[in-house]
């Protein structure tokens, strides 16, 4: 390990020099500044700045320079500067020499200034031994060295089926797409682990150089919520299936539910079905009944003009003949090969093979991809994406696409603010007196009759406030993420879109006066673009 250079004032006849010893092996050089503060400091001001410069540069010999005249310094000591970092977590010390037959620093005096300093934490024997053995000058040793933090993490749920619902359909080689193997079920076995709480982990402080305890960041605890056909182990961290059945995700509750199954087509012999899980239909739904399942809907045959709403996801093998009256309403994502004069809503994505004149809804995306790939006729509106390849026709059938979100969502979004700005002041301002008195009630302390009914009044008056604030955040939450999906929107066309076709991007219409092929349509700058794909 090299020496850096150092400097030391030397007495002689003649007058007061400052001595510059280069530094050894890869030893550091002198920066000039140091040596012109030091010597500022001690008096000895009138000194060639260019000299000291040259000496401090040159690497290979001691160098003196007069900076005082005889008798212009006493006896001075040994002295340590400190300097503490920013974040508190480091102190180094650097030391300059004696002159003139002053005195050395002891332990005890460097012990002494870092009490006066009050460093007091992490300060390190080592390093100061090491000065004192070694006495290396203008060199800085990390003299004292707090402890960081240990970070914890927030509870964690691990959920032991598939909870991904944006999984979709395998686009096979030769361009058709796999309907069938879908695996989006979260099938669950009586008796398995279907969910498993890892409590959070605070983690441990840390301490700064001057004693001063360092928290982790908070963490956040959780719990698992569940419904109907499960159980929880005692110590409330596993969650267990009662039955065979189905398994979702919805709004961070599990819910297992047996799947109903129709072994054949939805008709008379059956009549509507409502379900509180999951319905498989085996056949088709003929016309005019109805499907409502708080689960997912799995139809393998062809959906005719029935109607079909489920809370979590619709999967149509084969299809939908919608005539007119079709509905597929789905909570979750929307796979159905093709889609015909039919209304369809989801709010997750819709992805099919081919869309003829039909209302197509979509809380992201709509992706007709496959052999055919073609939307042609109806209105599809989705908050994100519309990518298909090809949209419209020869024949300029009236087709329109709107990506991005409606200007009255944004209005929408604005006055949702505001009310929930004015619930939570009024929380805010009720919340501390019930607390306060809940406090003191919780403490054996004595309440008037009065005080107790001004209390209660207060209380349910505080829970209706939450109660009426709560719808008004969820669709806050609900249009903020359709706003954020819509800051990217785009139509995608992977062959032609045809004249005639209507294109909204938020609150931009284009209506295309000639074929575009390979093309994407953005909003830029107020106006819709249309760039190559």
């Amino acid at each position: 390990m090299g020496k850096n250079a150092y400097f030391e004032l030397v007495t002689c006849q003649d007058g007061v020099y400052v001595e510059i010893i280069p530094p050894q092996e890869d030893g550091k050089l002198l920066a000039v500044t140091e040596i012109t503060a030091y010597l500022d400091s001690h008096g000895l001001d009138k000194y060639d700045l260019k000299k000291i410069k040259e000496a401090a540069e040159q690497t290979e010999e001691k160098r003196k320079i007069r900076v005082g005249e005889p008798g212009s310094i006493g006896k001075l000591d040994e002295t340590m500067e400190l300097f503490v970092f920013q974040d508190k977590m480091h102190a180094t010390a650097r030391f300059y020499p004696p002159a003139n037959g002053g005195k050395t620093l002891t332990l005890e005096d460097i012990a002494a200034r870092l009490g006066k300093e009050k460093i007091k934490a992490g300060i390190s024997q080592k390093q100061i031994l090491s000065f004192l053995g070694e006495r290396r000058y203008a060199t800085d040793y990390v003299i004292a060295q707090g402890k960081e933090p240990v970070e914890g993490h927030d509870a964690k749920i691990q959920y032991f089926f598939n909870t991904n619902t944006n999984l979709r359909p395998k686009r096979n080689e030769d361009g058709t797409v796999n309907y069938k193997d879908l695996n989006t079920i979260g099938h669950v076995e009586k008796g398995q682990k279907i969910a498993e709480l890892i409590p959070e982990d605070p983690g441990k402080p840390g301490i700064n150089v001057y004693g001063e305890e360092i928290r982790p960041h908070a963490v956040k605890g959780n719990k698992l919520s569940y419904g109907n056909n499960i159980t929880i182990s005692e110590d409330k961290r596993e969650l267990y299936s009662d039955v065979t059945g189905h398994a979702s995700l919805v709004g961070g509750k599990v819910f297992v539910s047996d799947v109903y199954e129709v072994p054949a087509d939805v008709d008379n012999s059956t009549g509507n079905i409502e379900y509180s899980g999951s319905v498989t239909v085996r056949g088709n739904v003929k016309g005019g009944f109805r499907i409502s399942a708080k689960g997912d809907i799995v139809v393998e045959g062809i959906v005719e003009d029935a109607e079909l709403y489920a809370g979590g996801q619709i999967i149509v093998k084969r299809g939908i003949h919608g005539m007119g009256k079709g509905v597929l309403q789905a909570g979750g994502n929307v796979l159905c090969k093709f889609i015909e004069n039919a209304k369809v809503i989801s709010g997750g994505y819709v992805d099919s093979e081919a869309i003829l004149h039909s209302q197509v809804d979509a809380y992201s995306d709509v992706i007709v991809d496959g052999k055919k790939g073609f939307i042609t006729g109806g209105i599809i509106r989705a908050g994100n994406l519309v990518s298909a390849k090809t949209i419209g026709s020869a024949m300029e059938t009236i087709t329109q696409i709107e990506v991005g979100a409606d200007p009255l969502e944004k209005e929408r979004y604005v006055e949702l603010q505001k009310q929930i700005r004015t619930y939570n002041e009024q929380i805010d301002r009720i919340k501390p007196i019930v607390t306060t008195y809940s406090e003191k009630l919780k403490h054996g302390e004595h309440l008037s009759q009065e005080q107790l009914t001004y209390v209660r009044k207060l209380a349910e008056q505080l829970k209706q406030l939450k109660g009426a604030a709560e719808p008004l955040k969820a669709e806050a939450a609900k249009i903020n993420g359709i706003l954020a999906l819509g800051s990217s929107a785009r139509v995608k066309v992977a062959n032609t879109i045809y004249s005639g076709v209507t294109i909204v991007i938020s609150d931009t219409r284009m209506t295309l006066k000639n074929e575009r092929t390979y093309s994407q349509f953005i909003r830029q700058d107020g106006e819709i673009k249309i760039i190559p794909l």
